[in-house]
């Protein structure tokens, strides 16, 4: 009698064990707080050595080496082997492939989930920054729907669309203000007035970023530019552009006050303009602007979030030659090196052969995208799934679990 007693007080026991364990596995587990994306074509080996080499020397560590998880991306598009930055963006942003200029559609036109349109939907706070235009394709990707990137006034409609962000932080103010106010418009709309009136916060400069209060109820957008924000090595002291670290740190500040936690995306676009023109200083100095702002991420969102940094697409087949010796940094790794030969060179963009200093080999109007995989890096819980070779639409498959 009193065995059957044990044995039925165990059995009992161990139910309510199991009920136990599967009510925390289901219930209690703790979600990602912070989720931050960074997508930059920085993010290829080539750049990433060059840029510890140009910091610091061969012997100099970047603060994106100490993630604990790597993997390189295949980025095909649907229709092409090499992805423009439509379709790249997009198999980020909803874990599907699509066609060359394709911004979150499938074949037949339809509208494709988007991580931050999930983000959304359950309730968190959604962030985008843009070193260039909200509107350019990168970016868009992340919450517009379009058959053609090109459909500048599509793209904005559903960028203005109520509810859609919580902060903002771009260049590309030409594009939301007419002629007569300094714009790129046709017609007389002033876009940014008109944000406003919706209840928008407009901020222009480092100094109302800095002022502008963390805890919130209504959006806020920063326009720091007409067009492109200026490359990281052409911001003088005393400058009202924010750098980017600047501009995650603030985005971070005001999205954690959010009770359901955020999503962050940031498109370090700039290493992209630099390799299509074939500057090859500016990619280096972009890509080390990326890390900078990687380093911020970590330190402002903390140690449980999930931050992620991928390559988009490589451009332009930028290579850093030669033999420098292993404490050489700075301009020292530009011009000619020892033997009298270009130190970096291209395969494709504006220089063409002819030039002295970074000549591409085939000249062409804008340096060309490659065949190239990407790199992948991460930290904090489901980041240990980048390991080995992914498809880059794997990424949204990470980021959707975080949620």
């Amino acid at each position: 009698m009193k065995l059957r007693n044990q044995l039925l007080a165990l059995c009992c026991l161990l139910v309510f064990a199991a009920f136990g364990f599967l009510y925390v596995r289901t219930w209690v587990v703790p979600k990602t707080f912070g989720i931050i994306l960074f997508v930059s074509d920085g993010m290829v080996t080539r750049h990433i050595t060059a840029a510890r080499l140009y910091e610091g020397g061969a012997d100099h560590r970047l603060a994106l080496e100490s993630f604990p998880n790597l993997a390189l991306l295949r980025n095909p598009a649907r229709d092409f082997a090499v992805p423009d930055a439509a379709a790249a963006a997009t198999a980020l942003a909803t874990g599907v492939r699509v066609g060359h200029r394709h911004l979150a559609v499938d074949p037949d036109g339809k509208p494709l989930a988007t991580i931050l349109e999930l983000a959304r939907q359950q309730g968190r706070a959604v962030g985008l920054i843009t070193m260039g235009s909200p509107l350019a394709p990168t970016p868009a990707a992340f919450y517009a729907h379009a058959a053609d990137a090109r459909e500048g006034e599509k793209v904005l409609q559903q960028f203005l669309e109520p509810g859609k962000f919580d902060v903002v932080m771009s260049g590309g103010a030409g594009e939301f203000l007419s002629a007569a106010k300094g714009g790129h418009r046709k017609d007389d709309r002033d876009v940014l007035a008109e944000m406003q009136a919706k209840g928008w916060e407009l901020v222009r400069s480092k100094a109302e970023l800095e002022n502008a209060a963390s805890f919130r109820t209504a959006p806020l957008a920063g326009f720091f530019s007409d067009g492109l924000l200026a490359f990281g090595n052409q911001i003088e002291s005393g400058s009202q552009q924010p750098s980017l670290a600047d501009m995650v740190r603030r985005a971070i500040e005001f999205l954690q006050v959010h009770g359901k936690g955020y999503v962050l995306v940031v498109d370090a676009s700039l290493a992209t303009t630099a390799a299509e023109r074939n500057e090859g200083e500016h990619v280096l100095v972009e890509t080390l602007a990326l890390d900078h702002a990687i380093a911020t991420a970590t330190k402002y969102a903390g140690d449980k979030s999930l931050i992620l940094a991928v390559g988009q697409q490589a451009t332009g087949g930028f290579s850093l030659n030669g033999y420098p010796f292993v404490q050489d940094h700075g301009v020292g790794l530009l011009g000619l090196n020892a033997a009298g030969q270009p130190a970096i060179t291209w395969a494709t963009g504006p220089n063409g052969p002819g030039s002295k200093t970074e000549p591409a080999a085939f000249q062409t109007p804008s340096a060309l995208n490659t065949a190239e995989d990407v790199m992948a890096i991460g930290r904090g819980l489901g980041s240990e799934k980048i390991r080995g070779f992914l498809d880059n639409t794997e990424i949204f498959s990470i980021l959707k679990g975080a949620l």
